[in-house]
């Protein structure tokens, strides 16, 4: 016995004088479809969020402690070249 797993909606035979009404199956197809692609796009919109609000909190954060990024980047070459 074999099992097949199918990704797409599954294609009813529907008569031609018979309306076309999705299935459950493709019903929940469509809203799976639907659901991928708002996380896709929620993704595109909330990646480039995050990272500018973590450099942002980063810049914040060093300037209330009297650093830059700049600064520490320069503290850090200075030790290397000191190896």
């Amino acid at each position: 016995m074999t099992t097949e797993i199918h990704e797409g909606p599954l294609q009813a035979s529907r008569t031609l004088d018979a309306p076309a009404k999705a299935s459950w199956r493709e019903k929940r197809y469509q809203r799976r479809r639907r659901r991928v692609w708002f996380e896709e796009i929620l993704g595109w919109i909330l990646v480039p969020v995050i990272i500018l609000g973590c450099y942002w909190f980063l810049e914040v954060g060093l300037s209330a402690l009297g650093s830059s990024p700049a600064a520490i980047m320069e503290g850090i070459e200075a030790i290397i070249a000191t190896l």
